[in-house]
């Protein structure tokens, strides 16, 4: 009796540390989408934990994606502002948004990183991740509403059909949305 006790212990301590992941970081990597659909100018703190999600998904050892949709895309355009177009202007709103220095020094810590390393700016921030493997694709068809000249967007997010989209979608094993 006692050791069927302990069986079922076992077999149940086995199931929940699956079940959350223990023991499996690599064995079961997965394929993460994160949907970035708002703008800096609309809130801040939705746009802003994309990256931070982004490096913690992929320092798990988790490929990742970014699909930057809906506003969001204004948000990666150079010449877009918090309110308004900047005529001129040769940066990204993300560009021109700094990470504060509270969040740079918990990133450098919970990443294992010197300060040094962390980004800037989200602009920064960006390319950074790029520089991870993380991909990093824009909703065409929205710039195309928004009025944005493709060759304005910064260099680290590649415009995309809504086909791709799809796929994209269609190909991942989870998606996270902000």
């Amino acid at each position: 009796m006692k050791q069927r006790f302990l069986c079922v212990m076992v077999a149940i301590f086995m199931a929940l540390a699956w079940s959350i992941g223990l023991g499996t970081q690599h064995a079961s990597a997965a394929n993460i989408l994160i949907h970035m659909k708002t703008s800096l100018a609309l809130d801040d703190a939705q746009i802003c934990a994309v990256p931070n999600v982004a490096w913690a998904a992929v320092k798990a050892g988790h490929m990742v994606t970014i699909l930057v949709d809906a506003s969001a895309v204004t948000s990666v355009t150079k010449g877009f502002g918090f309110f308004r177009r900047l005529v001129g202007s040769d940066s990204t709103a993300l560009d021109r948004a700094p990470l504060p220095d509270r969040e740079r020094e918990s990133l450098a810590e919970q990443m294992g990183v010197s300060l040094d390393q962390v980004p800037h700016t989200y602009g920064e921030y960006f390319e950074f991740l790029k520089k991870l493997g993380v991909e990093i694709y824009g909703n065409q068809t929205m710039m195309l509403l928004y009025k944005i000249d493709l060759a304005r967007v910064t260099p680290a997010v590649t415009p995309i059909s809504l086909g791709k989209m799809v796929q994209l979608f269609s190909d991942v094993d989870r998606v996270i949305v902000y």
